[in-house]
């Protein structure tokens, strides 16, 4: 039979077991206090470089919260502010109608009508003298300014600006814009017919 080194033997045996086995010192090894402070502030500088990161981030986003906040309250004061004017305005819309027809005096009424019969006799005199038609659709285009009325009338051109603002609401004139003369405004008469001239 052969002779089997014990170091072959003692390979597969566990290394406690091992014959040349040397256990680790169980000495003390001595640092200085400048090392070990070095090699924990080496270890510890990632984890503040982290915590720096986290509390930049932090802050960055403590900010942008407090501006959202700002900007919904500012949100939130500007849609209560619209909802407000919306209901008074439907307030107002709904109280309109009782007020917004004004209390029309005899001399008032007198004087609208005065219009209606003076822009339709107008036309009457044009229809009767058998005046060519474009004369006709002239002054059913352009009806008559507001001095015109006033000379015609004997009133004032401030009279008549009044007046318009009745004759307005009025279902015979129509108060627009003169389709030749800048800044001039006229009345004419929605329908020709209507006053049985």
């Amino acid at each position: 039979m052969e002779v089997v080194d014990t170091a072959q033997i003692n390979s597969f045996a566990p290394i406690a077991a091992q014959t040349d086995f040397v256990q680790p010192s169980e000495e003390a090894v001595f640092i200085t206090s400048s090392q070990l402070k070095e090699l924990i502030t080496k270890a510890l500088q990632p984890l503040q470089n982290e915590v720096m990161q986290l509390r930049a981030t932090v802050t960055a986003q403590d900010e942008k919260i407090a501006a959202l906040e700002a900007t919904l309250d500012t949100h939130a004061d500007n849609s209560l502010i619209q909802l407000r004017l919306i209901n008074s305005l439907r307030e107002d819309g709904h109280k309109a109608p009782e007020s917004a027809a004004p209390v029309l005096t005899k001399k008032t009424q007198d004087h609208i009508t005065e219009i209606a019969h003076i822009l339709g006799a107008k036309e009457k005199r044009l229809i009767e003298r058998q005046a060519a038609r474009p004369y006709v659709d002239k002054l059913r285009k352009e009806g008559m300014t507001f001095s015109q009325l006033a000379n015609v009338l004997g009133l004032t051109v401030d009279r008549i600006r009044q007046l318009s603002r009745i004759a307005a609401t009025d279902q015979r004139f129509n108060i627009c814009w003169h389709p030749r003369k800048k800044n001039t405004k006229i009345i004419k008469l929605r329908r020709w017919d209507a006053l049985g001239l």
